[in-house]
């Protein structure tokens, strides 16, 4: 539990996609990432309080299935990377490398990844240990899926190595696009392995 920044992470269907609420226990401010499925339940899961933006971590659909739905319900806007934007039903703006999305008073750090999609982001919350949104880029066990496709592997495994390892403390808690958190020093050690196996 941090006090800065409240996360709650609801799984949906029918791919175990993780959605996460963010809200800052001073202002009340919201954000939700990825309005992935099940609209009604991210509905119940952002109410009484509200959202004022939803943020897509990449393009696929699994991640937006409920996007519209809970832009049209709710007036949040709706942010991703301007690389996927066009493959997003609804984008009102952009988040590239280096800004700053703002959760009332909590400030996360976009973080731009390549490979997944050309336009994946992270999200980071430097505060109370670190808090790491990495969509469908990083997981326990390995970097997101590439298809095979050796550049794309490259790409992602370069920028998750030194942008995300090679400059954030170990204890960094990342929450991935499906599955189980984790933490940065937990994966560390399988960094080579990852490599070598090429996937």
């Amino acid at each position: 539990m941090t006090t800065g920044l409240e996360i709650t992470k609801l799984s949906v269907g029918p791919m175990d996609n993780n959605a996460y609420l963010l809200r800052c226990r001073t202002t009340g401010s919201g954000v939700l990432i990825d309005a992935a499925n099940e609209a009604h339940r991210l509905l119940d899961l952002v109410s009484p309080g509200g959202i004022q933006t939803v943020v897509t971590t990449h393009r696929h659909a699994d991640h937006w299935m409920a996007l519209e739905e809970v832009v049209a319900a709710t007036g949040a806007s709706s942010l991703a990377h301007p690389a996927d934007a066009p493959e997003i039903p609804v984008v009102t703006g952009t988040l590239d490398e280096g800004d700053t999305l703002r959760v009332g008073d909590c400030a996360l750090a976009v973080i731009h990844l390549v490979g997944h999609t050309p336009g994946s982001i992270a999200l980071y919350y430097a505060e109370e240990g670190g808090h790491l949104f990495t969509g469908d880029s990083l997981f326990p066990g390995g970097v997101g899926n590439t298809h095979g496709n050796k550049a794309d592997f490259d790409s992602l495994f370069h920028d998750v190595t030194t942008k995300l390892f090679d400059r954030l403390p170990d204890d960094v808690t990342f929450y991935p696009g499906h599955g189980k958190n984790s933490t940065l020093g937990a994966e560390r050690p399988s960094l080579r392995q990852w490599r070598e196996r090429g996937w």
